[in-house]
């Protein structure tokens, strides 16, 4: 039975121990906070491969279109033919 009352019975340096523990919880808990909002914002956060890869994109389909148009709208005139003479 000297057991169970011994267990009992918290010795004053494991309660001292105990609320510096405490203490210390609850002055990282903020830091522990803004750590993990930066990382979920870097998680989430757009970043310049994603844009660049999203303007060389839309740039390539500019350059299609405009390749497109330009070989479609162009003609072969033969310049040794005059339109004018009659």
């Amino acid at each position: 039975m000297g057991r169970k009352d011994a267990s009992t019975i918290k010795l004053p340096v494991d309660q001292y121990r105990k609320q510096i523990g405490k203490q210390d919880y609850k002055k990282t808990k903020p830091i522990l906070r803004a750590t993990k909002l930066k990382a979920e914002a870097k998680k989430t956060a757009i970043g310049i491969k994603e844009v660049g890869l999203v303007l060389a994109a839309i740039l390539a389909l500019l350059l299609a279109f405009y390749a497109f148009f330009y070989l479609r709208l162009t003609t072969d005139v033969d310049p040794d033919l005059d339109q004018d003479e009659d």
